[in-house]
């Protein structure tokens, strides 16, 4: 083979490698595009799923009876329903007690209207210093002037819709006789009841015996049947599998 042939040949071996070398980097970058591609759909996908867990749900139709008890407590359920049992510990004016109302309290709502939970609300006040405390005590002795359940539980929700900061005064004497009005008081006694701030004692009182019996860690705690649910309360999902499977 003459000088000439070998350096061809040669030249030759060497394209062709190029080429292979050129070849395997495409398909590299393309198993890369590929490959970020369908993480990029898994990422959405799981995203989009996390989303549609946490979804609140909407009230489907009629709320279950509600009954305030002689201690204060509230409860929610059909006829008939005693368990499973979800305590919701709560303060009007904590911040997280707000949160937990708009992500779960709408499936709280929905699972005592279809007869799947006996719900029942405790309203305490967890805050020592000021004006959290004043405004959390005023908003729970207002509360306690309504004697009739769906006005409560409509006074309920108008104050973790009007909540004040944690640094301002709120729930003024004013705020919560309008909102009661509105939630549909109407009883003569309603308006000095709320100003004189009347259940005041004893709210406190309540609230006390329960934060030292259970020695609640803070609001919202949100137990099924003696257990708290942690985090899961604040999915709602989660929250509606965990009031089924207690009712199995």
């Amino acid at each position: 083979m003459s000088k000439r042939t070998r350096e061809a040949s040669a030249k030759a071996r060497i394209a062709a490698q190029r080429e292979a070398l050129r070849k395997q980097e495409q398909r590299r970058r393309a198993t890369m595009v590929v490959t970020v591609a369908v993480i990029a759909v898994v990422a959405i996908a799981v995203g989009w799923w996390s989303i549609a867990q946490s979804a609140s749900e909407k009230v489907t139709g009629n709320l279950a009876p509600i009954s305030i008890q002689e201690d204060g407590s509230v409860v929610m359920a059909q006829r008939g329903v005693t368990a499973p049992v979800v305590d919701v510990y709560e303060d009007f004016q904590c911040p997280a007690c707000k949160q937990f109302e708009e992500t779960s309290g709408s499936t709280l709502k929905n699972l005592a209207a279809e007869g799947k939970a006996k719900v029942v609300y405790h309203v305490l006040t967890i805050f020592p210093d000021e004006p959290t405390k004043s405004n959390s005590l005023r908003a729970a002795s207002a509360a306690r002037c309504l004697t009739e359940g769906s006005q409560w539980m409509a006074f309920h929700d108008k104050l973790y819709q009007g909540q004040p900061s944690e640094t301002a005064v709120g729930f003024t004497a004013d705020q919560l006789v309008k909102w009661g009005h509105e939630a549909g008081a109407s009883a003569p006694g309603f308006d000095s009841c709320v100003r004189g701030e009347k259940n005041v004692a004893a709210h406190q009182e309540y609230s006390s015996k329960i934060m030292s019996a259970l020695k609640l860690p803070g609001t919202p705690t949100v137990m099924l049947d003696g257990q708290s649910l942690e985090d899961t309360a604040f999915v709602p999902s989660a929250l509606r599998e965990a009031v089924l499977n207690a009712a199995k």
